[in-house]
């Protein structure tokens, strides 16, 4: 019997590169070889498609794959562009579809998506850079109405980067003067104290048509005011799974993330952040692609319910290659 030969995709032009590179290795590491063909497809920042070191039209690769992994953060992987690309040569593939891709990609779409679903969202205002003339007169009726701390982040970046927490409105104006510095389009939240969480959601496993993860509490370390890039991959935040909220926030952060995997119609699995406040259930974010790296809280919280990286990239393979049936 012939094995199923398998494109993982890792790496690509968005500031996530290095992540996508581990997230990918650890696939190529689990993958069983048994019944899989792995090939390694590199994607540089430039957007070119590496294969044993050689660079190939992505087409050449496509038309000698089965089912392509794909272990993309970020612009490119996770927007919907290389899924469109997939759908055109009808490869199957893992993750969520490109539309979904698109609009959750965009934190301000995101939102907008899930504004009449009664789940919790700290204020927010969208700001283009192009249609900001006073930043100072922005940021005063910011300060006016979300009160004195905010969190500033990219409309569309994961992994935190570009994020920044302002603990001052006198620091206000700078932070967005800053922000528009590397990005052209950005929101500005009200800060929401509280406990972090994230909560991974994993489809047609264990007869549930959407399994909920358990919790992970997340604890940045104090040098990191909140759950930045650094304190992701620095090795120094605890990440406790199964977490120490109630049964009750527990079975709220599961039954919440479940619905917007399902209200954003995504596939096969995500991950969605919050914040756990003393007013209730924030909802941060959601990733159609969250990291897989050793280090990732995704991989956590499935070895908490007993679930292996290795059994875990072989369901999303098997589900993925029976989607679509190649012309």
């Amino acid at each position: 019997m012939s094995k199923v030969r398998v494109a993982i995709l890792r790496g690509g032009p968005s500031e996530e590169y290095d992540v996508s590179l581990k997230s990918g290795a650890a696939v190529l590491s689990s993958i069983d070889t048994n019944r899989y063909q792995p090939l390694d497809v590199v994607i540089t920042k430039n957007g070119e498609w590496l294969l044993d070191g050689k660079v190939y039209l992505p087409e050449h690769i496509l038309h000698c794959v089965d089912v392509v992994f794909n272990a993309m953060h970020g612009s490119y992987g996770e927007d919907g562009t290389v899924q469109r690309l997939l759908d055109r040569y009808n490869v199957p593939y893992t993750g969520s579809k490109a539309l979904s891709s698109s609009i959750c990609i965009n934190k301000l779409n995101t939102k907008d998506f899930l504004r009449n679903h009664e789940i919790k969202m700290a204020p927010h205002m969208h700001l283009v850079k192009d249609d900001v003339s006073d930043i100072s007169r922005i940021s005063e009726r910011i300060a006016d109405m979300f009160g004195p701390q905010y969190i500033i982040k990219p409309v569309s970046s994961g992994s935190s980067v570009g994020t920044m927490m302002v603990k001052n409105p006198a620091l206000l104006a700078q932070a967005i003067e800053d922000a528009f510095k590397m990005y052209d389009e950005i929101l500005v939240e009200a800060r929401i104290p509280g406990r972090e969480a994230t909560v991974g959601v994993l489809e047609r496993f264990r007869d549930e048509p959407s399994y909920a993860l358990p919790p992970v509490e997340i604890i940045p370390p104090p040098q990191n005011e909140f759950f930045d890039l650094d304190a992701k991959y620095s090795g120094f935040t605890q990440e406790i799974c199964p977490s120490t909220f109630s049964k009750d926030v527990k079975s709220q952060l599961m039954e919440i993330s479940k619905n917007i995997h399902s209200i954003m119609q995504l596939s096969q699995y995500s991950r969605s952040d919050f914040i756990v406040a003393k007013d209730g259930i924030y909802f941060l974010e959601v990733n159609t692609l969250p990291g897989l790296t050793t280090e990732s809280l995704f991989p956590k919280a499935l070895d908490a319910v007993g679930v292996t990286y290795k059994d875990f990239v072989t369901h999303l393979l098997y589900d993925a290659a029976k989607k679509l049936v190649r012309a």
